[in-house]
């Protein structure tokens, strides 16, 4: 009521996106709703602290309490991963790269990611992000074929390149990744290796996915999407520098690189609400709801299929389908806002090797995360696949008034708490 009275045009605002979450579905896969909870522990007093620093090392006075709060959420962060380190203040899975290339690298020196057309994030060496700016970053892809990754080419291309650095996970790949390969591949060429597993973090502690502990030598990620916390970034590593017999302390590296490398002072009240987030993906219902996540991926891969819609990659073994909507459209674009128009909210996305540019690429990208929130199983997943299906096959203006409707009965039936 505060903020009715105080700011009526943000209020209304709120109310109106507020509004705009209830009433659609978000297919998006890397948005998710949190709990209640964690919107609390976001929105309290804590962001009113200054707490430069680490607990117990800080050039504020008064953070006693922001001490305890901000260890606590390592604590679990740690025993959520079985991670011997974790930092929790990147504010963004985006700057987590950051502070790991800050970390461990020196400008220039060469970093073999996937490719951003195959699946990769801005931050894997785009040459418009400053990972691509200040690194040399070599690429490696999927299989033209099967569209997957191809672990005996990726090895052949890092023992060409020889890079410092290997990063693995991806943005928009629907397949698991082996990190066991990945760590073989780094030990033959003498590359640390690094796993993004922003997308797959809440199904990794879920048992959905396998750990890229004990292979990987830092894992970083957001908070925000399978995991269902708050927005946020998360550094998870092993405390000893297995490359570095100078300098080993691999956790202090990490530490030093957020802060003072890249960060100031931590959002506390995030952090907070990651801890909130990080206690609730230790729960059993969390896993039965990471379970339910890659069921309902699957359900809506098989409708797809049999609409004879392709899918990259021809299936999923994780909460994201990437659609090649190449053959019903010459716009994905379009296809994203006939989508919306109906209540459905996506992302258009590139596929491997696609023709097409980035801004209006060949592909619709889906994920389960937020629709198994707000209690989707596979028979309501089948349904909205069908109903996907027909806007892109046929998104006439008596498709969409229908397919508008059976939307708007689902996001009644499965509503939001907020």
């Amino acid at each position: 009521m505060k903020l009715k009275n105080q700011d009526k045009k943000i209020y209304s605002l709120i109310q109106k996106e507020i509004k705009r979450q209830k009433e659609t579905l978000s297919l998006i896969a890397s948005e998710n709703y949190v709990s209640e909870a964690v919107l609390e522990a976001q929105g309290s007093c804590l962001t009113n602290k200054y707490s430069e620093g680490y607990p117990k090392k800080r050039y504020y006075a008064g953070n006693e309490v922001i001490d305890n709060i901000e260890s606590l959420a390592i604590k679990r962060a740690k025993e959520l991963f079985g991670a011997e380190h974790a930092n929790v203040q990147p504010h963004s899975g985006s700057q987590a790269n950051e502070a790991v290339y800050l970390a461990l690298l020196n400008p220039k020196d060469k970093v073999l990611g996937i490719d951003l057309f195959c699946g990769g994030h801005l931050t894997h060496g785009s040459s418009v992000n400053i990972s691509g700016k200040f690194y040399k970053f070599y690429t490696y892809g999927v299989d033209k074929k099967t569209e997957l990754l191809n672990y005996k080419e990726i090895e052949k291309i890092a023992l060409k390149v020889k890079p410092k650095l290997i990063v693995c996970g991806t943005t928009a790949y629907p397949r698991a990744i082996d990190f066991k390969k990945f760590r073989v591949i780094a030990d033959k060429v003498g590359a640390y290796l690094m796993a993004d597993i922003a997308h797959i973090a809440g199904l990794v502690v879920a048992g959905e996915h396998e750990n890229p502990f004990p292979h990987c030598d830092v894992v970083t990620s957001t908070t925000h999407k399978t995991l269902r916390g708050p927005r946020g970034g998360l550094i998870l590593c092993k405390k000893t520098d297995r490359l570095d017999k100078k300098n080993p302390d691999l956790a202090k590296k990490i530490d030093t690189a957020v802060f003072p490398g890249i960060q100031g002072g931590p959002l506390d009240h995030v952090i907070a609400a990651k801890a909130v987030a990080f206690l609730e993906a230790k729960k059993p219902v969390f896993k039965k709801y990471a379970k339910q996540v890659v069921k309902n991926a699957k359900a809506m891969s098989e409708i797809f299929q049999k609409e004879g819609i392709r899918l990259v990659s021809g299936g999923t073994d994780n909460h994201i389908i990437l659609l090649d909507v190449s053959e019903f459209s010459d716009s994905s674009k379009k296809i994203q806002n006939d989508l919306e128009e109906v209540g459905i909210i996506t992302n258009r996305n590139t596929i491997p090797y696609d023709k097409r540019s980035p801004f209006d690429p060949s592909g619709i990208r889906l994920g389960t995360p937020a629709i198994t929130t707000r209690g989707f199983k596979e028979k309501e997943c089948v349904l909205l696949a069908k109903l996907i299906s027909e806007v892109i096959k046929n998104p006439s203006k008596a498709t969409k008034q229908k397919v508008k409707k059976e939307i708007k009965k689902l996001a009644c039936k499965f509503k939001l708490n907020y």
